[in-house]
């Protein structure tokens, strides 16, 4: 039986060509410190963790720097492109953060003014289709909308990461049905971004069939973020299970779980 249940557990994924065992994508930002960082994201079991190009430190050596504590050996950057509000932004952001590091696997996100911060599209398609050109490999942040996700996979984009509320607020999944339409929509892998606020948020995500989950804020905002990171490595594999297993149909009337007849105190059945 352990065996059984080890080969199930075992259930990698990929993107671009590459594979990971663990579905959930962990952002370096919000933390107190680099070590509450390192230590949250592993406990986590994350490989791949999202660097804010234009907020982490990763050219100064003479400063602290995010790679002394999540070793590149380790784990798979991912630079994004978070606080940028243009496609220009986006595009010479990573470029710059492939001269830098030689990345080239991205996370994309071009963001709408605040108070919601929600993907501008039509910056994001712009984005996309430069640093597609230019052989980036992109993982792009979007809007909720099967549309714009096929669109932006039929562009070359590795993977589709609608939000399922906006960056930071926690809010869960707003919009289930249209995460669903997504992941049926397209072929490359989807991941819900932003929005995951506890744990059952992150299972409901991969309930829907979702390939991966990322995120930052549930974790470097928990009262105890090394203990929520354990919290949500576990609801991803606990949704993926379920996702897998097949819920049972829902009802609005009851069906007991033992027969009726045959048991004590039951009715003899009615002869001939």
């Amino acid at each position: 039986m352990a065996s059984v249940a080890a080969e199930a557990m075992d259930d990698p994924w990929e993107v671009a060509g590459r594979r990971f065992h663990s579905r959930l994508i962990v952002g370096t930002g919000r933390f107190r410190s680099l070590e509450e960082t390192r230590d949250a994201i592993a406990a986590s079991g994350a490989e791949i963790v999202t660097v804010a190009v234009r907020r982490v430190n990763i050219h100064d050596p003479k400063a602290p720097m995010l790679q002394d504590y999540l070793p590149p050996d380790r784990y798979t950057y991912l630079p994004n492109t978070a606080g940028c509000h243009t496609a220009r932004e986006a595009v010479r952001t990573l470029r710059l953060a492939r001269e830098a590091g030689g990345w080239n696997l991205v996370k994309l996100e071009v963001l709408g003014p605040p108070p919601y911060l929600y993907p501008d599209m039509a910056a994001t398609f712009e984005a996309a289709a430069a640093l597609i050109a230019d052989g980036f490999q992109v993982m792009v942040y979007c809007a909720d909308d099967p549309v714009a996700a096929k669109r932006l996979e039929e562009m070359g984009c590795v993977a589709i990461m609608p939000l399922a509320a906006p960056i930071g607020s926690g809010l869960g999944i707003v919009n289930p049905h249209m995460i669903r339409a997504i992941k049926r929509e397209v072929r490359v892998p989807v991941l819900v971004d932003a929005g995951i606020g506890t744990a059952s948020d992150a299972a409901m995500a991969m309930e829907l069939g979702c390939d991966a989950v990322l995120l930052n804020s549930a974790i470097a905002h928990a009262r105890d973020p090394v203990r929520m990171a354990v919290a949500m490595k576990h609801a991803v594999i606990a949704g993926r299970q379920a996702y897998l297993a097949g819920r049972m149909p829902k009802r609005e009337e009851a069906d007991p779980s033992s027969p009726l007849t045959g048991v004590i105190g039951s009715a003899p059945a009615p002869a001939g």
